[in-house]
């Protein structure tokens, strides 16, 4: 419940401030929706959403670092550092991708988390509660899941997700507040209190269906990573990693950030909200696919 509260928090918190900003830029420009001004609305609306989406990718690899404390292997120390090394070049080769880095941050979760900026400017980071508890095939696999999700796109592709919708819900929610403003507290000149009372409401709301949406493409995006792992790693190996991580039964504590890019991220009270399908539900999408 926690993990959905802070996910939807976190995105209507950066649309609000999104909103705010356009109130402040928008008159100072003399820019008036009301008067026909609805496209430069909708490019601001653009600039923003999508602006702060890709900002926030571009930082993604910075930012994770300092969230978990991941410490990128420069040098190999010892031999499970070497593995972990070799395994992620051997299957970045095979992906076709750059050789992303690769870090270690100390956490009792079993967990691993792929981000970046692109396929050839990625991290992949495992927490030593996965090395701890799983076997190497096991966490062969769940690289080969991180690095399907390098391969894939994923974090472009949610992020541009992320920021289209953006865009909509800050264009949506600010006609709303402008019909209420008219239709409702009969203003007729510039914007009234029942505007930003109605765009803060209504974006709120889009701002939740919004999370619906994306949360909804992370879930297809993890049974591709999956395939991706068992086509690196086996399926075999995939299914059995799958099965440690149902077994260890440990909510997820990434941050909301990273979470989507995890290889488990624990269950939330409602299925439309889950940044991951159930666990039974991609074991089970594996061995149909054997």
């Amino acid at each position: 419940m926690k993990r959905i509260a802070l996910f939807v928090l976190t995105n209507l918190a950066v649309l609000l401030v999104l909103s705010v900003a356009l109130n402040i830029i928008m008159p100072l420009l003399g820019i008036r929706p009301e008067q026909g001004g609805m496209a430069p609305l909708l490019v601001f609306a653009a600039v923003f959403g999508m602006g702060g989406a890709f900002i926030s990718l571009a930082m993604s690899k910075w930012t994770a670092k300092r969230m978990v404390n991941a410490q990128v292997i420069e040098q190999p120390r010892g031999e499970l550092e070497t593995w972990l090394v070799n395994t992620v070049r051997r299957q970045a080769e095979l992906a076709g991708i750059g050789m992303p880095e690769v870090a270690v941050y100390d956490s009792p979760d079993v967990n691993a988390f792929a981000t970046g900026m692109s396929r050839n400017n990625a991290l992949v980071a495992v927490s030593t509660g996965l090395l701890r508890s799983m076997s190497r095939d096991e966490a062969e696999a769940v690289l080969g899941h991180e690095v399907s999700h390098v391969a894939n796109g994923d974090m472009v592709t949610l992020t541009l997700i992320q920021g289209v919708l953006n865009t909509f819900v800050i264009v949506l929610s600010r006609l709303v507040g402008q019909f209420i403003d008219r239709a409702v507290f009969r203003n007729e000149q510039g914007h009234g209190v029942g505007f930003f009372v109605a765009t803060m409401v209504a974006q709120v709301v889009f701002g939740i269906v919004a999370s619906v949406i994306v949360m909804w493409f992370s879930r297809q995006r993890e049974f591709r990573a999956d395939s991706g792992g068992a086509s690196l790693a086996g399926r075999g190996k995939m299914i059995a990693a799958l099965q440690r991580l149902k077994a260890a039964h440990e909510p997820s504590h990434l941050p909301e950030s990273l979470a989507a890019f995890g290889i488990n991220s624990g269950s939330g009270l409602s299925r439309l909200f889950m940044s991951h399908p159930p666990l039974d539900e991609r074991i089970a999408a594996l061995q149909r696919a054997a």
